[in-house]
C-alpha cells in the first residue's frame, strides 16, 4: 500500500515523516480533507490572525501529489447610520 505524507505550513513548516498508508490518491485527498478539518477546527482564533495554511500531500518519493490552501480575511463592516443615500 502506497504511504503518503501530510505537510502543514501555518506559519511554520510541519514535515510529516512518518506518513500513512492508504489504498490510493483518493483515500489521501479523503484523508487531508478529515485532517485539515481537525487541525483547522482546534487552530480556533489562531486562524484569523492573516496567516496563509496549507497542507500539502506528497508520495514516498517526496513529490507533492497536491495541496489544499486556506485562508481568512476579515471584512471591515461600516456601520449603518440610518442615512438614505437616496435622499435629496
Amino acid at each position: 500500500m502506497p504511504r503518503y505524507f501530510f505537510h502543514v505550513t501555518d506559519g511554520y513548516f510541519t514535515r510529516d515523516t512518518e506518513g500513512t498508508e492508504l489504498p490510493d490518491i483518493y483515500a489521501a485527498q479523503d484523508q487531508a480533507i478529515r485532517t485539515s478539518g481537525e487541525i483547522l477546527r482546534d487552530m480556533g482564533a489562531k486562524f484569523w490572525n492573516g496567516t496563509n495554511w496549507k497542507l500539502e500531500v506528497a508520495d514516498e518519493h517526496d513529490q507533492i501529489l497536491f495541496t489544499l490552501r486556506f485562508s481568512a480575511e476579515e471584512q471591515v463592516v461600516l456601520p449603518d447610520l440610518g442615512l438614505d443615500s437616496s435622499a435629496p
